[in-house]
């Protein structure tokens, strides 16, 4: 089993919707998170020469700083 990633946040979406309620994120532009790169959202892109890492809120493990 993979260990997991660390990598920062450099953009957010409007959160997730929960009924006809959307649900803010917790998650903040900066912040160092934790996350499974194993986890059935997590996408890996380049763009511009530049590796990406596209992941649900739900599938961050924890924020680190």
């Amino acid at each position: 089993k993979e260990k997991p990633s660390r990598g920062r946040v450099i953009a957010l979406g409007d959160g997730a919707f929960d009924g006809d309620e959307r649900v803010p994120m917790t998650v903040k532009v900066d912040d160092v998170v934790l996350f499974a790169k194993w986890a059935s959202s997590a996408n890996e892109v380049k763009i511009n020469g530049k590796d990406y890492v596209l992941i649900k809120e739900t599938d961050i493990l924890g924020i680190l700083e």
